[in-house]
């Protein structure tokens, strides 16, 4: 009921896949919620036909949920912003967002990569566009976008550095199965929801060869392990990249065929190019943008990261998956705990 609702409307940026199953699972909750995106056509159509045939077909939109195209009417009207854009393009939208914000609204990113050309976090972009004042939370965990949109049972953990506005984003997105965990270690959940997608490539890369249900093991284990080593070194905690937001999106990812990275992995694996497989998959493959600033980034704090590296190898063309896979295989045996 209305009066149980944490805040009454909230504005999603961002009308493809992720963005559009967000905004149907707010508005399901009873919030007042406008959906943005920048092709006034494509919104339009939207509007009428109560879903976005384009990127999340056959989940139809509840009553409450309204397709614009006007970002600073969507703006003006909500409570709160949510941002569910590429990571590549979060810099460029929180500068036009900017002049539109008031003081009292805050934002909610569901991004997950790293900034091209500088390494930055989804927070230090926020930070670095809206002022440190500025009430943020970062959503991460492993959900599929067409499954959130068709109501099935998931988690995401949600971690802000300010505890009310952390509490009234929980509240707002623990609805109907969709459970919202609440953390306060921003680094650790962006890092596990950035660095899992450049794991799934590998990982594609090696169920494309036939290799089998041990590789896979192996490789989202010491994926895992990665994820952690770069995580801690940057201030995040062991116990968040084990939970939602590290080990359940890498597990998600890397197993099931929805995943985009994984189905990089996969056409790389067939002999297809980097191009050839992303005019395949007609989207967004963030661990494609990500891989290289994970590896910039980790060898500025001098972290080991051979999957890391092997992925920037088969994306760059300087290896193949096999070649890459045996690489890995054939390093020293260490202490697995490091």
């Amino acid at each position: 009921m209305a009066d149980q609702l944490p805040f009454k409307r909230i504005a999603v940026i961002g009308a493809g896949s992720y963005g559009t199953a967000l905004a149907i699972h707010l508005a399901r909750r009873g919030l007042e919620v406008s959906l943005w995106g920048r092709d006034r056509e494509h919104m339009a159509h939207m509007q009428a036909a109560r879903e976005n045939e384009k990127y999340l077909p056959d989940c139809n939109f509840p009553s409450t949920l309204t397709s614009r195209s006007d970002l600073e009417a969507t703006v003006s009207g909500a409570d709160h912003i949510l941002i569910a854009v590429p990571s590549h393009a979060l810099h460029a939208i929180l500068r036009i967002l900017k002049p539109l914000l008031s003081p009292d609204q805050g934002i909610i990113s569901a991004c997950k990569g790293l900034e091209q050309g500088t390494g930055a976090l989804v927070h230090e972009i926020i930070e670095d566009v809206l002022g440190s004042d500025c009430k943020f939370a970062v959503l991460s965990g492993p959900t599929f976008a067409k499954e959130v949109g068709r109501g099935v049972p998931a988690g995401v953990t949600i971690a802000s550095l300010n505890p009310e506005f952390a509490a009234l984003v929980v509240a707002a997105f623990h609805y109907g199965g969709f459970r919202a965990y609440l953390s306060s270690d921003i680094v650790g959940v962006e890092i596990g929801g950035a660095v899992k997608n450049v794991m799934a490539i590998c990982v594609g890369c090696a169920d494309g060869l036939g290799l089998g249900a041990n590789t896979r093991a192996i490789l989202i284990t010491r994926g895992l392990a990665e994820i952690m080593r770069l995580g801690e070194a940057l201030g995040g905690k062991r116990e968040t990249m084990m939970g939602l937001a590290g080990l359940g999106d890498l597990v998600l990812t890397c197993t099931d065929d929805q995943s985009r990275n994984r189905r990089m992995g996969l056409a790389l694996a067939k002999g297809l190019t980097v191009e050839e497989a992303k005019i395949e998959i007609k989207q967004v493959v963030e661990g494609v943008r990500v891989a290289p600033e994970v590896q910039r980034l980790a060898r500025k704090l001098e972290i080991e990261m051979p999957i890391t590296d092997q992925v920037c190898a088969v994306l760059a063309g300087e290896s193949d998956p096999l070649e890459a896979l045996r690489t890995l295989g054939n390093r020293p045996s260490r202490v697995e705990a490091t």
